[in-house]
């Protein structure tokens, strides 16, 4: 019995002192940093892109999905279309503000859903493709922020608590690149600390309206040998048509 109220007493200290509140200054410098990340990429405006995934799943053979994006990011409008396999062609999501829906073209049915869904198959969720400028502040709160080295870079570790149900995950940890603030690995946990996801960008591009992560690794930490390997390429950044952020356009489609 003893033994017990000692682990419960134990738990409640860690629960403490990992999701204590740093201090406003500390709170404010972390967010800043958190939006450079989102201000130094290339997504700004309108701009579409190929998302293909490698799905990697023990002793299953290798997957292979590929998406089109459609985002105008500053109105939190967003399209997805699923472009392969075949079987899977045609379905996609749609983003219009806090409403989310997935599209299936066989019954050409809409359903709600949230940006924690799943692209497939893959260790990658729509969140990860999709985020508003106030992402940051609207929804998290810094419990840590410290230096660190990663590799040959200085860095910034940055660790944030959801205190919405938005975000995927309960709790993160990013590792920034402090020269460019670029986000070079990420470790998402779940609410009793637990690593679930880890994200790895190891190359970025560099185009004229900023960089893109052109590789990105996801590592499933409760699924030993699951990985996801994210290439994004056919970046552009011109005016879309106002058709596509409809449900007309999905259903156009087929």
């Amino acid at each position: 019995m003893k033994k017990n109220i000692f682990m419960c007493l134990m738990l409640a200290m860690f629960s403490a002192l990992s999701f204590a509140d740093v201090d406003s200054q500390t709170q404010e410098k972390a967010f800043t940093i958190m939006e450079k990340t989102d201000d130094v990429l290339a997504y700004h405006g309108d701009y579409s892109a190929t998302i293909s995934l490698v799905i990697e799943k023990p002793g299953k053979p290798k997957e292979n999905l590929q998406f089109k994006i459609f985002e105008r990011t500053d109105k939190d409008l967003m399209t997805i279309v699923q472009l392969f396999p075949d079987a899977d062609k045609g379905k996609g999501y749609m983003r219009d503000g806090d409403n989310i829906w997935s599209y299936d073209p066989i019954g050409r049915k809409f359903t709600h859903t949230s940006l924690k869904e799943a692209l497939g198959d893959s260790n990658v969720k729509l969140d990860d493709v999709n985020r508003s400028d106030t992402h940051w502040r609207d929804n998290y709160r810094v419990v840590e922020m410290k230096d660190g080295k990663l590799g040959a870079y200085d860095i910034y570790i940055i660790t944030l608590h959801a205190t919405t149900t938005t975000p995927s995950y309960v709790q993160t940890t990013y590792y920034i690149r402090k020269d460019l603030n670029l986000v070079l690995k990420q470790e998402d946990f779940s609410g009793s600390g637990r690593l679930m996801r880890t994200t790895l960008m190891p190359k970025y591009t560099k185009v004229p309206s900023g960089y893109v992560p052109s590789q990105i690794l996801l590592r499933d930490e409760l699924n030993k040998g699951e990985n996801t390997q994210q290439i994004i390429s056919e970046l552009t950044f011109n005016k879309l048509p106002d058709v596509i952020f409809t449900k007309a356009y999905l259903e156009g489609l087929n």
